[in-house]
């Protein structure tokens, strides 16, 4: 039986061949829930002052004092201050092996606050600017380990499995191109496809990776071809530094003790996984802004839903038009994720100043409120406008009302009402709280009437 690093301190329960029938089909559904229930089983029997046949036994003899016993467990952990999902996870241990012996307790197990996570529910998302310090001050190794995790919403084990044996290749980046020493991208945001092996969920999506990640992907593959190592396509995709190294691919725990290590030395002081929580928000918030929908947001982030019931039922295939619907929302959402100053994101800031800058000109010299010209015309077309169509409409009111010629001036606000009664019209109060006021020049006053 395949051991995990780490797991040796509890091996020798596997001696008890129903301990190890028990371990066997639990790793049927995950294997890397069996080694936790192990660890957790192991614990138990130290609290308990009881083998696992032990267990079983007192179970069989008397369920109420065994309940006892297991509610003073929960006692004891809860006065050392442990996390209510530690305890949780040894009691459902207990629960497990008992059952498998035929076994079940009925009593409810009461642990205190069991759905909080004290350790890490004052955590903070990192900045842009923090996450921007993460990337510099990592290794390029890392580098491209945190931007799939932070661009590209991967969780750290799809890059790496908890035991070495699995990961992304390159295989599996299928718009990656190698020639020549060189690497490219034949689109960006490039597709990231996860099997079904490396998804928590146990079923097969695809992300994807924009462009500042494939920058940090390329020169780091480049340097490796440098360095001498041949690129096929069941490459991993985060190598090794040590061509001695035993697993193919980096465990998950080691992955994250590198991307830690970064971390700590820019000043951010969270867990590795933190970086999938800037993605989930950053996208999250992209979502707000209508920049991609809710279903494309659930299968990038590897949940079932609609599509994904659909990219299985289809053999993992999805309509190219539908893919490349995908690929441009999550192209929508880069200047959300990334941390380079993006062109897209600096020309809307300039169009939203230059909205700003007409709405604020039509307001003061004429009074008109192009804002409601803009609703009125949403109204009538029953669709909304673009930024690019808002300010071409704003150019197009200004042009015909600078075509008016008017003639203002500022009065009094006692005389305000003469002036009204004779035809002009109210434009705005200034901060002396006299008041501008205007009309259509005489000229075209004559013009008119005729």
């Amino acid at each position: 039986m395949a051991k995990v690093k780490g797991s040796s301190k509890w091996a020798h329960l596997l001696e008890d061949e129903k301990l190890a029938r028990w371990y066997r089909v639990t790793a049927r559904g995950s294997r890397l829930t069996a080694e936790v229930s192990l660890r957790r089983i192991g614990r138990a029997c130290g609290l308990l002052g009881l083998n696992p046949k032990g267990m079983v036994d007192a179970a069989q003899e008397d369920i109420n004092d065994f309940s006892d016993k297991i509610d003073d467990v929960v006692t004891d952990l809860e006065e050392q201050g442990l996390s209510p999902g530690y305890i949780e996870d040894i009691v459902q241990s207990i629960k497990s092996w008992l059952k498998h012996n035929g076994v079940e307790i009925t009593r409810r197990i009461v642990i205190s606050d069991s759905s909080r996570t004290p350790t890490i529910e004052d955590e903070q998302i990192p900045s842009k600017e923090e996450l921007s310090r993460i990337f510099r001050i990592s290794s390029p190794r890392v580098r491209v380990a945190e931007a799939f995790i932070a661009l590209a919403n991967l969780r750290p084990q799809v890059l790496g499995d908890h035991w070495g044996q699995d990961g992304l290749r390159l295989r599996d980046l299928p718009e990656l191109v190698i020639e020549g020493g060189r690497v490219t991208f034949e689109v960006t945001p490039t597709r990231v496809n996860v099997r079904a092996s490396l998804s928590k969920a146990k079923h097969k999506y695809f992300s994807f990776l924009i462009e500042e990640g494939c920058t940090y992907l390329a020169e780091y593959l480049e340097a490796r071809i440098r360095d001498g190592e041949k690129l096929t396509p069941e490459s991993a995709v985060i190598g090794h530094m040590s061509k001695k190294a035993v697993n193919p691919f980096i465990r998950t725990g080691k992955l994250g003790d590198m991307i830690r290590k970064s971390m700590r030395k820019a000043g951010v002081m969270n867990r590795p996984y933190v970086l999938r929580c800037y993605a989930e928000t950053q996208l999250i918030i992209a979502e707000s802004k209508g920049k991609i929908s809710h279903p494309y947001l659930k299968f990038v982030a590897g949940h079932k839903g609609d599509i994904e019931a659909r990219y299985s039922t289809n053999k993992g295939r999805l309509p190219p038009d539908m893919i490349e619907g995908m690929r441009t929302a999550y192209k929508d959402c880069e200047p959300f994720l990334s941390t380079v100053t993006q062109p897209l994101e600096k020309s809307s800031i300039v169009k939203e100043a230059k909205l700003e800058a007409l709405k604020s000109i039509a307001k003061n010299l004429f009074g008109v409120e192009l804002i409601d010209i803009k609703i009125a015309m949403e109204r009538e077309s029953g669709e909304e406008m673009s930024v690019d169509e808002e300010i071409a409409l704003f150019e197009s009111e200004m042009k015909k009302m600078r075509g008016r010629e008017y003639e203002q001036t500022i009065v009094d606000e006692g005389d305000l009402k003469d002036h009204l009664s004779q035809g002009w019209e109210f434009v705005s109060v200034l901060p002396s709280n006299r008041v501008i006021i205007r009309r259509l020049s005489h000229a075209l006053n004559g013009i008119e009437r005729r």
